[in-house]
């Protein structure tokens, strides 16, 4: 298997896995094809990683060993469509699209392909993603392996058989939304007590990043950890009670669950 990567959309994360990869001195620009209709995009990766391939035509991709999709789900069909012939039987496609099934893309190339099916997140941008892969039977263990160390470049994977897929696109690939919801109104919060916006925004963070890192690094259950902050007739408690009392675990759960029907209906 040869080296070349081809990125058909160099939008928020394609262009995050695309900086990742060349950043992390694992593939040089040489190693690189990117097609987008936006010159501008182009341009602006063509100055800061002399040396890739660019172009509007994706067919220029097409004859990459590892093609990475990262347009719009719902683009995909067409995209597809447009390339399938280019794209050799031993090409591994990779998808970044939620709800799109390893079977339903094999479907639009017209038959059996290599296909890994992926979902990062939008911390791949500071290289903190978490992203689930799945492949199909027809991609081997060292085809999976490669995938793997493209989204290694970005941060951290994991591989999933594809009916978790969608689940895990609620718990990581949507979710951040839903800590910078929370991060928003803890800063509201803290606003509403006399804190600066901006310097509400750093602790708020911090506070998140920590206390994230501390569930990862110790592994002790996050309700432990809670414990460890609830002193007995204490403010933390207090505000405990107000959080359960306003649905808030509850209103999460839902969440999760709602946003994994959805992904379920897309890949309908």
């Amino acid at each position: 298997m040869n080296n070349t990567i081809g990125f058909i959309g160099a939008g928020n994360m394609g262009g995050a896995i695309i900086k990742g990869l060349l950043s992390g001195g694992t593939h040089t620009s040489s190693d690189v094809i990117i097609c987008d209709p936006r010159e501008s995009i182009l341009q602006e990766l063509t100055q800061t990683f002399p040396g890739i391939q660019t172009g509007t035509d994706n067919a220029k991709a097409a004859g990459a060993s590892i093609l990475v999709l990262a347009v719009k789900p719902q683009v995909y069909e067409t995209v597809i469509r447009g390339i399938r012939e280019q794209v050799k039987p031993d090409t591994i496609v990779v998808t970044i699209a939620a709800g799109l099934t390893l079977e339903k893309v094999s479907g639009w190339f017209g038959g059996k392909r290599k296909i890994v099916r992926t979902m990062p997140n939008t911390p791949a941008l500071i290289s903190e993603g978490m992203t689930a892969i799945c492949p199909g039977i027809e991609v081997t263990e060292d085809e999976l392996k490669a995938v793997q160390d493209i989204f290694n470049a970005v941060g951290k994977t994991v591989v999933l058989p594809e009916h978790l897929m969608n689940a895990y696109t609620s718990l990581a690939g949507s979710s951040p939304a839903w800590v910078f919801m929370f991060l928003e109104a803890l800063a509201d919060g803290a606003v509403k007590d006399g804190i600066p916006r901006a310097l509400a925004y750093e602790i708020a963070s911090q506070a998140v990043i920590g206390s994230a890192r501390l569930v990862a690094q110790t592994g002790k259950h996050p309700g432990v950890l809670k414990d460890e902050v609830c002193s007995p007739g204490g403010i933390t408690i207090e505000a405990v009670a107000t959080l359960e009392e306003a649905g808030f675990r509850s209103a999460i759960i839902r969440a999760v669950s709602d946003c994994t029907a959805k992904a379920g209906e897309l890949g309908g």
